[in-house]
């Protein structure tokens, strides 16, 4: 699960005299919230984002004539002047996991991907990475549903949990193993939710549910 999968390219970018109204313009019409900072060549200069921008206009308590000089000023100030350098950054090679534990350490939405050579090839941002998770443990399929199993000590319970699958022809298409929690998550195809919870049941298997959820 590469990032380089899930990431967006190409990236949209801008250099570093670009001025802040054009940068302004390009977040609105896209919607936006970060762009990356290249040079001639396309290696990664800086990040600026939304806030950026937000913090370079005038705020609403401003008098006029204060608004009035800061928009004066901002329409030749360049990116360069305001935009973030002290980066984080990934690899192409980096995993989901590998996203996602940057993300959860330095609270940014947005993370530039460069190459060897310090080249801007992607960015992946938050959304991403829901998406990516939401395609890799099957999430919205149709016919499918999750299903938890309460996991014993050793391969026992994986073992009957796929035989019976199969004595029932019942697919499935995504299966993680929680060792702390010893639950075994399993996305199968079926509409007759009941009737293999049922032959689950019969096998000698635990299904994880919560009370009060009917059909269980």
């Amino acid at each position: 699960m590469y990032i380089a999968h899930h990431m967006t390219i190409p990236p949209l970018s801008v250099t570093p005299d670009t001025l802040l109204p054009q940068v302004r313009e390009l977040l609105l019409s896209r919607n936006f919230r970060h762009l990356p900072v290249v040079d001639e060549e396309g290696r990664l200069l800086g990040i600026i984002t939304d806030r950026d921008i937000r913090s370079a206009y005038p705020s609403s308590l401003s008098s006029e004539e204060e608004r009035r000089r800061i928009l004066e000023d901002i329409a030749t100030t360049p990116v360069a002047r305001v935009m973030a350098t002290e980066l984080t950054t990934l690899s192409p090679t980096a995993t989901l996991d590998d996203a996602l534990m940057v993300f959860e350490r330095r609270r940014v939405g947005a993370i530039p991907v460069v190459d060897n050579d310090g080249l801007l090839v992607g960015i992946f941002s938050i959304r991403d990475l829901l998406q990516a998770y939401g395609t890799t443990f099957g999430l919205g399929e149709k016919g499918s549903c999750l299903v938890e199993i309460r996991d014993k000590e050793g391969p026992e319970t994986l073992e009957l949990l796929i035989r019976v699958l199969g004595e029932h022809g019942i697919s499935f298409t995504r299966l993680v193993r929680s060792l702390k929690e010893r639950i075994i998550h399993v996305r199968v195809n079926t509409y007759n939710i009941r009737q293999m919870h049922k032959a689950l049941a019969a096998a000698g298997l635990e299904v994880v549910t919560v009370p009060g959820r009917s059909g269980q």
